[in-house]
């Protein structure tokens, strides 16, 4: 599907300004523009996230309370249990909080639900547990938002809740002692996009009396993993988190950075998101999450190496069970969905594993550009998961189909659901109503966002360096991206592994490498011997111990 190309405007004012001030390129200025950083100060403080940069604790809601709640227990030798989410976010924080709580003297039991046989939040199986440990307080990581009904049953088993979270809803959570969260309403937290790890950071800060710096490798892998806005606070705790991974002490992260077979010192965002993280998340899909935990909080190496085996082996797992429901998805839209009048695409199967239906929705999505909802066909009840496009808020759309749902939450772009077998349909209908009211054809076209036209002449190292000092790139500060106009071929595509192509392009003067993934179907086009645009981003290509510019390709406009 060929996509729109929403080029920025360049701003050649403030370009010349930020140039000036802070001695860097005017593309680096405008790059910085592009992510709508204007003012000179700011901007040296996104090139140089400092830690001495970070909000004191003390501005979260309720923090006070909780630390007030917390020391008593140590005070009174009370038991603690820690609940948290069982995606990485979740496990980070966990971890952290855990180990925090454990060098303070409590006695700590960590309580992950199973995502299938109980899903988000505080569940039955964690307040029985809580009876039958005798817990005295209970603090819960990235969940507790929506668990209104449970922390009211925990008070009235005389156990205390602390919630610390980073969802909206619940507000009010009029039962428990406190809730530490930057999104409440009444929040006057200066940033609000903190991850689930980094609140419960906060947390154990406070507690401690200290920084915690050496846990900030925890806190940037659950930061990058969740997907949050990769600027302000989580911008620092991500840029020093990711320099502490060459030098972590955790025999978890070690061995599973050896089993995953990453460089030494290659560790970025992108390393984290789609190398580690899956991995971590994998437990909690497959099986229980408890086995991640453990890795994070392993003591010894020889531990840490046999938790790992398992992890890489739940992933390979997880990635054949998510392939083999992905096809199956895709042979039921071929024959089912009617692309003239459904813009939202809601497909359902029997034997649907639940812990992988977000990544095939996430998949299709991709594919066809439309907002998905794959569900998973029980004995007694549908669970589902959806995934949506840049301007289609799917958590408004499920809010007008509540009275169908058994269950649902998330937000703009991702959300679970629950519901009987007989309202799958029925939902179908009312997505497809609400999304037609709200959806025009254009915007179920995808989008590529470029940052600025370069010409060929422009690249040095110099130029990449400058572009690297974004890092780390993720949510709300993507990796740049650039165009060419009227490029063409200087040598034959070669087509390599994963349908990717490998090619030289120039502009009669200047050549460099190219390298496209998924664009094999463009090879006899490119060999046609049109000119085109280009837009890709610029990366260092080390092979062989040398470096050399390329491009690595992300869209092809022939002209």
């Amino acid at each position: 599907m060929q996509r729109i190309w929403n080029i920025a405007t360049p701003n050649q004012r403030i370009q010349k300004i930020l140039s000036s001030d802070l001695g860097i390129s005017k593309i680096l200025s405008q790059l910085l523009i592009n992510r709508k950083i204007t003012e000179t100060k700011k901007a040296a403080k996104f090139l140089n996230p400092r830690l001495n940069d970070l909000i004191s604790c003390d501005n979260l809601p309720d923090i006070s309370l909780a630390y007030k709640r917390i020391r008593g227990a140590i005070k009174n030798k009370e038991k603690i249990m820690v609940i948290g989410d069982y995606d990485v976010d979740g496990l980070t924080g966990t971890a952290l909080l855990v180990s925090t709580f454990k060098k303070l003297g409590l006695e700590v039991t960590p309580y992950l639900p199973h995502r299938i046989n109980e899903g988000y939040g505080i569940s039955a199986g964690a307040i029985k547990e809580a009876v039958a440990k005798k817990i005295g307080l209970v603090v819960t990581v990235d969940c507790g938002m929506g668990s209104d009904k449970e922390i009211r049953e925990l008070k009235r088993l005389n156990i205390d809740t602390i919630v610390t979270d980073h969802h909206l809803g619940g507000e009010g959570n009029p039962c428990a002692y406190a809730v530490v969260n930057p999104k409440r309403k009444d929040s006057k937290y200066a940033y609000r996009d903190l991850s689930g790890c980094a609140v419960a950071y906060k947390l154990a800060q406070k507690v401690s009396h200290e920084q915690l710096r050496e846990d900030l490798d925890l806190v940037c892998l659950g930061t990058i993993a969740d997907v949050v806005p990769l600027n302000g606070e989580n911008r620092i705790v991500a840029r020093h988190g990711i320099n502490l991974f060459p030098h972590t002490k955790r025999p978890g992260l070690i061995s599973l950075i050896e089993q995953s077979r990453i460089k030494n010192g290659s560790i970025n965002a992108r390393t984290i998101s789609y190398i580690l993280a899956p991995r971590i998340n994998a437990s909690g899909r497959i099986d229980s999450a408890h086995i991640s935990l453990e890795l994070l909080m392993a003591e010894s190496k020889t531990q840490a190496d046999e938790l790992a085996k398992k992890l890489c082996s739940f992933n390979s797992r997880r990635q054949q069970i998510q392939d083999k429901i992905f096809k199956e998805a895709k042979d039921i839209i071929e024959k089912e969905v009617n692309f003239k009048e459904h813009k939202v695409i809601v497909i359902a199967r029997s034997g649907w594993h639940e812990g992988v239906l977000g990544i095939v929705a996430s998949r299709i999505k991709d594919i066809f550009y439309r907002p998905t909802v794959v569900i998973s066909i029980g004995d007694k009840e549908c669970k589902g998961s959806a995934r949506s496009v840049s301007n289609f808020h799917i958590l408004e759309a499920l809010l007008e189909c509540k009275d169908i749902l058994s269950k649902f939450g998330g937000h703009k772009r991702a959300a679970g659901l629950s519901l009987q077998r007989g309202n799958i349909n029925l939902l179908r209908q009312r997505l497809n109503r609400f999304a037609g009211q709200r959806l025009a054809l254009e915007d179920l076209l995808p989008c590529l966002d470029i940052d600025m036209e370069l010409g060929l002449g422009e690249f040095s190292e110099k130029l990449v360096d400058e572009i690297y000092s974004l890092e780390p790139f993720g949510e709300a500060n993507p990796k740049p991206v650039f165009f060419t106009r009227r490029l063409r071929l200087k040598s034959r595509p070669e087509l390599l592994n994963r349908n990717a192509l490998r090619f030289w392009v120039t502009d009669g003067e200047f050549t460099y490498k190219a390298i496209g993934f998924d664009i094999a179907h463009l090879k006899q086009r490119l060999e046609g011997g049109s000119s085109f645009d280009l837009a890709y981003t610029l990366e260092l290509d080390n092979w062989y111990e040398s470096s050399a510019i390329q491009l690595k390709v992300k869209d092809i406009r022939f002209v």
